[in-house]
């Protein structure tokens, strides 16, 4: 990954002029650009949260994303609802090509390992558009514990073109970056 301090402090600038610009709205919002670090599917250009009265939404902007196994592209959404618990309380974990699906997991950590049972109440859902480089994730609040606030990181990977296995791994921002915390409107 080739963040550096410059893109670091671009990135910050971008997300506190979308924060500025954003006038009164029923969710609390926040968007953040990140740079082109791979490919296929695997980089993340851009991701945007949105903390609502009844569900998080989050948006991912990628480069490339295909249908094509072949890519292993796919990605996982941590979404922190516990300021006094250090690290993310669940995650949204799929795949990002034709044929794979998604679930929404308790969490302990960022490690899959660290996965625990599938979230069975509240509703959730993933949908990915080919044509837009776009996936959108949607959370029911009382799937994530109905918290007063939010914040989420994200990371993506996929296969290198000699076919090695999550070779490419990009994190919007740094490894393990949470976006701000979001209030709930």
């Amino acid at each position: 990954m080739r963040t550096t301090l410059t893109t670091a402090a671009v990135t910050l600038s971008a997300a506190a002029l979308t924060l500025g610009l954003a006038g009164p709205a029923a969710a609390e919002q926040y968007g953040v650009d990140d740079g082109l670090d791979t490919y296929h599917g695997s980089d993340i250009l851009a991701l945007s949260v949105k903390h609502g009265g009844d569900n998080v939404s989050v948006t991912s902007h990628h480069y490339g994303l295909r249908r094509d196994p072949r890519t292993g592209s796919g990605g996982t959404v941590f979404f922190d609802t516990d300021k006094s618990d250090k690290g993310p309380e669940f995650a949204l974990t799929g795949g990002f090509t034709s044929g794979t699906d998604y679930v929404l997991v308790e969490t302990e950590g960022f490690n899959p390992k660290q996965f625990g049972d599938p979230v069975e109440h509240g509703d959730y859902m993933m949908k990915i558009n080919y044509k837009l480089d776009r996936v959108r994730i949607l959370v029911s609040r009382a799937a994530l514990g109905d918290p007063e606030q939010v914040r989420v990181a994200m990371r993506a990977s996929g296969n290198r073109t000699d076919g090695t296995s999550h070779g490419l791994v990009d994190w919007v921002g740094k490894k393990r970056w949470f976006t701000p915390w979001l209030d709930r409107n």
